[in-house]
């Protein structure tokens, strides 16, 4: 959810991305911004943490799926961004693979 909400939250940073270098400074305090880089920073420590203790051939799917999943439901719920048949389909099949990479794996 940490790496899901840094994504939405620099999408909505960005909504209105800098056009010339004097605006950069504008994305240096952007509060939305910068909450989602802490975020970011926050999603590292946790899989750090879930590294200890999973392999990383199950936590890094299990991370990457999960973001795909909430970005893309995110994206549509609270951006109002498009949300297609084949948008489920896709997390659908993300979901397969990843319950697959998990079976049977060995600690």
């Amino acid at each position: 959810l940490s790496n899901a909400s840094a994504s939405v939250l620099i999408k909505v940073a960005m909504r209105t991305a800098p056009t010339s270098p004097a605006m950069l400074l504008q994305l240096a305090t952007n509060r939305v911004l910068l909450l989602g880089i802490f975020l970011y920073g926050c999603a590292f420590v946790l899989y750090a943490a879930a590294l200890s203790r999973l392999p990383l051939n199950v936590a890094h799917p299990i991370l990457t799926a999960g973001a795909i999943g909430a970005v893309a439901c995110a994206s549509a719920f609270l951006l109002g961004e498009t949300f297609r048949w084949n948008t489920i389909v896709g997390l659908i099949l993300v979901t397969t693979g990843v319950v697959f990479i998990s079976l049977n794996t060995s600690h």
